[in-house]
């Protein structure tokens, strides 16, 4: 792996992982959680994993996509 591949992969690992987690978080924000309220409430942690699953779910298409754009390359 070059170093080139290395740096489009971190890249775009790193665009999914925090798009998704902004698109969790507003997400959480339109249902009415808030992961900033005090203590950690229902409401909190209900924005907290809703992030997690964004950033997960964004990484996840991330990944996807790279993979895609090499088996396409490659034909």
């Amino acid at each position: 792996m070059n170093q080139k591949s290395m740096l489009i992969e971190g890249l775009s690992d790193a665009v999914g992982f925090v798009g998704g987690a902004l698109l969790g978080f507003w997400a959480g924000h339109l249902l009415g959680f808030d992961i900033f309220e005090a203590g950690y409430g229902n409401s909190a942690i209900a924005g907290i994993v809703l992030v997690g699953l964004g950033g997960g779910l964004g990484l996840q298409v991330a990944r996807r996509w790279r993979n895609r754009q090499k088996s396409g390359g490659e034909n």
